[in-house]
């Protein structure tokens, strides 16, 4: 019975350990405004979300000019594991695992070859903005529901 006991509580100890652990934590997280490494410490609601800063002056200016910074804070909410992709970012048609890339620290999937060449081809900035850009983000990524995979 002793043994079930201890078995329990590091059981429990294990679980809320992970669970308490933030994904903002990760040293791949940046702050979208200073490119730092983020802290869940400093953190804003954005798009049923949470993007991650380095420092208590960082959520004041994205604040100040959301569209300054949106691209690398919807990037950050798929690294975080907050939002997953769905579809093409390009196209919002289904997706190829043949065609996957890195593109700023997370892995995209496209329908077909040419959109993965358009983006393979352009420099990391304009790989980001394209993957990443509220249009793009809105055909290709969703939410994650609480207890689904990524």
């Amino acid at each position: 019975m002793r043994k079930m006991t201890v078995l329990s509580v590091m059981v429990a100890t294990v679980l809320s350990l992970s669970v308490g652990a933030n994904a903002a934590d990760a040293p791949s997280l940046k702050c979208p405004v200073s490119g730092e490494a983020a802290s869940k410490d400093h953190a804003v609601a954005y798009k049923d979300g949470h993007v991650y800063f380095c420092c208590d002056n960082c959520p004041k200016k994205f604040e100040a000019d959301k569209k300054k910074y949106v691209t690398k804070a919807n990037a950050q909410l798929v690294a975080s594991g907050q939002y997953k992709e769905a579809k093409c970012p390009l196209t919002g048609k289904a997706l190829n695992a043949e065609t996957a890339i890195e593109v700023g620290g997370v892995s995209v999937q496209f329908c077909c070859n040419n959109c993965k060449g358009k983006v393979e081809k352009a420099k990391p900035n304009r790989q980001l903005n394209l993957v990443f850009n509220d249009k793009a983000f809105a055909k290709g990524f969703e939410k994650v529901v609480a207890g689904e995979k990524k």
